[in-house]
């Protein structure tokens, strides 16, 4: 029960790509990005898998997803719905969307209790990524050591909008700060963070977070008791639209002096499909590292 679990993030409704973008064929075989991760997955030792899911797409997802990687994987399922919130805090009228992806990892609580990885199910992170998150997760951990698959900013961005990342500070290898861009947008080789108040010069080289971060257990159990801080701020400032961010609740953990943020690095390119214009770059790459004898044909042949 200890060995390491991988947890994706699939509840996401897609809608800046236009639809169920998780189940995007990205190489002309009918694989989606997952199963891309999946594969680099189990090639690096996991063993376990749990998918986070809205209700109202668990049955399409476990047809197209779920059911061929249980011969493969021990499987769960964890859903998060808007209403998974703590006791004495009712949904707010007009809510329809859940509450972040440190909500989702909330969710898990009582379901995943040993270490685990977590990812966006819409992510192509890279076979070494994996390596070195099950490296570090296959370790005896105490509560609080964390690890994070750092990506180059400039090696994240699309062509085709803006990309929300979190920004982070590294001092020694570990992580210091991590802010969280829901604007960055490509300029030549650097980038840019828009607000409000215009938008704000970054080079390209800062350390991200895509959400590949690896945890020691009882996080999901910390997740759910951060809850309520962070909804009463957000049931005040913004009840149908805020999130509780995984970087934003990591941030506070480092704050308080509760946990450790070991960065692995990774210069590996990104790929996903956060719009719908992405799928013909991220076919043309996928390709590219087929032809290299990186990826087979066929996955999950005997």
């Amino acid at each position: 029960m200890n060995a390491p679990t991988l947890v994706i993030m699939a509840a996401g409704a897609g809608s800046r790509f236009g639809g169920q973008k998780q189940f995007a064929d990205v190489d002309g075989a009918g694989h989606p990005i997952l199963d891309f991760s999946l594969f680099d997955a189990r090639r690096a030792g996991f063993e376990r898998v749990c998918f986070i899911l809205r209700k109202s797409a668990e049955e399409v997802f476990r047809e197209a997803v779920g059911r061929r990687m249980e011969r493969f994987f021990h499987v769960d399922y964890v859903s998060q719905e808007p209403d998974a919130l703590p006791e004495g805090f009712p949904l707010p009228e007009g809510r329809s969307k859940p509450w972040g992806t440190a909500h989702a990892v909330a969710c898990c609580h009582g379901v995943v209790t040993g270490p685990f990885a977590v990812i966006n199910a819409d992510d192509f992170y890279g076979a070494g990524a994996f390596r070195s998150i099950f490296g570090f997760l296959s370790q005896p951990r105490q509560r609080g050591e964390f690890a994070m698959v750092g990506y180059r900013l400039r090696n994240t961005l699309t062509d085709h909008g803006s990309v929300s990342r979190g920004v982070c500070g590294v001092h020694d290898g570990f992580l210091t700060e991590v802010t969280e861009r829901t604007r960055i947008e490509r300029r030549g080789s650097a980038a840019c963070w828009l607000d409000e108040s215009g938008e704000h010069p970054l080079s390209g080289d800062e350390t991200v977070s895509m959400n590949f971060w690896g945890f020691s257990a009882g996080l999901p159990d910390t997740l759910w008791e951060m809850l309520p801080g962070f909804l009463e701020r957000a049931l005040a400032e913004n009840p149908l639209k805020a999130e509780f961010y995984l970087p934003a609740a990591v941030e506070a953990l480092l704050r308080a002096g509760k946990c450790s943020v070991q960065i692995l690095p990774c210069d590996e390119v990104w790929h996903g499909v956060t719009y719908r214009e992405d799928l013909d770059s991220v076919r043309a790459s996928i390709q590219a590292m087929k032809a290299r004898g990186l990826y087979p044909e066929r996955f999950w042949e005997p």
